[in-house]
């Protein structure tokens, strides 16, 4: 399977599907969130997905009320127009990466298969992985690997990559792990080491960036009620997106009016994270990380 999507139930019911609505699903994957909504849309409702990964574009579903657009979601408000949408009944997000990606070793996505180090969500785009850790200065790579990867010893890595390209180009991902290899702490090697790709990942795909823009666009173009439904799988992407939900900014602070009551654009739909149960997280392990939030624009 091209992707198993998480807690597809508890996205779908989030999202209150109007048959006649118009949604959004910006990652569209393997299609599995896309097939649920579609399930649940009539003759007049539409979906609209957005995928920067032309190999999810083998996936496309033959269905009058669907179109698939391969762009990143950070267009989603431009690309939309251009389909004459001005407004939508709900957006889905399932951020991160899919298994698909993982399972391929040429994409460089995965800590225990040797391929090129690429990290590229959109293989058009001209930054890979591997041309960032062989240019960048150590003070950047330091920072990069603090900031998104949130790794204790950013520094020491930072350093010892330096070190290995100095000596010979790091190429694939078993010359970065090698390069990093001394200083994984005994045992908990392969979560520094996904803290390391993680990094990478985040800073080659733009990824918090785009994240920021579907927020503020989310709020655009969502009609009253309308409903935005965001899976994220680390701490990075859950703050950006809980702040958002409840202060309309990423800051978290609630702006408010001359008689003091809260300006909002969104409304959570519930003060804490959604969680996998115990059931899907054994059959998906993926879905350990997962953390689903819900908010509904203001009338």
């Amino acid at each position: 399977m091209y992707h198993l999507p998480v807690m597809l139930n508890e996205c779908i019911e989030n999202l209150n599907i109007k048959p006649d609505g118009i949604y959004v699903d910006v990652t569209f994957g393997g299609g599995g969130h896309s097939r649920a909504i579609l399930s649940r849309l009539g003759s007049e409702g539409r979906l609209y997905a957005f995928d920067q990964d032309a190999d999810a574009l083998a996936n496309a579903l033959e269905d009058s009320r669907f179109k698939l657009i391969h762009e990143n979601f950070r267009y989603m408000k431009s690309f939309l127009r251009l389909e004459g949408v001005r407004s939508v009944d709900g957006i889905l997000a399932d951020l991160g990466v899919s298994s698909h990606q993982f399972d391929v070793a040429e994409r460089g996505f995965s800590t225990r298969l040797d391929g090129e180090l690429d990290l590229r969500m959109d293989r058009r785009q001209e930054l890979t992985a591997r041309t960032l850790v062989n240019s960048v200065d150590e003070a950047e790579l330091t920072q990069i690997l603090h900031l998104y990867g949130e790794l204790p010893n950013a520094r020491q890595m930072a350093k010892a990559i330096c070190q290995a390209r100095s000596e010979a180009e790091i190429v694939t991902t078993f010359d970065l792990r090698e390069a990093v290899s001394r200083h994984l702490p005994k045992g908990m090697e392969n979560k520094y080491l996904a803290m390391l790709f993680q990094a990478l990942r985040i800073e080659v795909n733009g990824e918090l960036e785009a994240l920021k823009a579907l927020l503020q666009q989310g709020v655009e173009l969502l009609r009253p009620e309308g409903r935005m439904v965001v899976m994220s799988y680390h701490s990075l992407e859950d703050r950006l997106v809980k702040n958002f939900f409840r202060a309309g900014n990423f800051e978290g602070e609630v702006e408010k009016d001359f008689y003091g009551n809260p300006i909002v654009p969104l409304v959570p739909v519930s003060r804490k994270a959604v969680m996998a149960g115990d059931e899907e997280v054994q059959r998906n392990p993926r879905a350990r990380s997962a953390r689903l939030r819900v908010a509904e624009r203001n009338v």
